[in-house]
């Protein structure tokens, strides 16, 4: 009984050196494989306008204070309409807040409130004319971006320069390191842009002393849509 107890625990130590031996094989890092990343950028005209008008109310009473903001608010929705159109002008309402203040006795002294209108799309022109006829809301802000058109086309033909230049850049490093060739192992594609702060908030600051009816001056800048290729290959 001895002996056969021995002889078995000989075959596990046996059995778990080896396996303790194996597992540095089965862990080594994979031999010839480089990481690299790639992009390329390209400027592009903002064909996108978003402009935002807001209008604040105050006063003792809250129900008073909001209808105030739901008149302001109407009465500017149904100017805006006249001139939307889905994609080069869409209307939407921003927030609506109200909310209480309170006396140095932390009783509540009034109520205080704002309504926002949004006018986005792609032609300028129908925005601003627009929003320089909405007399009941004054413009709190301007900015520009890319259209989801513009942006799939964009990122779709910079997307193809930044993958050509990652392979080019795989194949220069495969012949560098004395190889023909390689395989491709794992990629990521991202893509992001980055605009450059145009003058539409000081335009629209500018517009609050214009002449009623007349349309806010907007001016769009680029941007810049930027494609970056990285991921690891395998040299052969």
């Amino acid at each position: 009984m001895f002996v056969r107890v021995s002889h078995a625990m000989a075959l596990i130590v046996s059995f778990a050196a080896f396996a303790v031996q194996a597992q540095p094989a089965a862990l080594l890092a994979p031999q010839n494989v480089v990481q690299l990343s790639a992009s390329a950028t390209t400027e592009v005209q903002q064909d996108l306008l978003s402009l935002a008008m807001n209008t604040t109310r105050e006063g003792p009473d809250a129900g008073a204070v909001q209808n105030q903001l739901k008149q302001a608010l109407d009465a500017a929705l149904v100017e805006a309409r006249k001139t939307a159109l889905a994609g080069q002008m869409d209307v939407r309402t921003g927030n609506f807040s109200l909310y209480p203040r309170y006396g140095r006795d932390g009783k509540i002294s009034g109520w205080q409130g704002g309504a926002e209108l949004l006018l986005e799309g792609r032609d300028f022109a129908r925005i601003s004319a627009a929003a320089g006829k909405i007399q009941t809301l004054t413009i709190g802000g301007v900015s520009f971006g890319l259209s989801r058109e513009q942006r799939a086309k964009t990122e779709t033909e910079v997307q193809a320069a930044a993958i050509e230049r990652f392979k080019a850049r795989a194949t220069d490093i495969a012949k560098s390191f004395g190889f023909s060739g390689y395989s491709l192992r794992e990629v990521s594609v991202n893509a992001n842009d980055q605009g450059v702060p145009p003058r539409p908030r000081m335009l629209a600051m500018e517009a609050r002393t214009a002449s009623a009816d007349a349309p806010v001056p907007v001016e769009a800048g680029k941007t810049a849509v930027l494609v970056t290729v990285s991921g690891s290959v395998q040299l052969k």
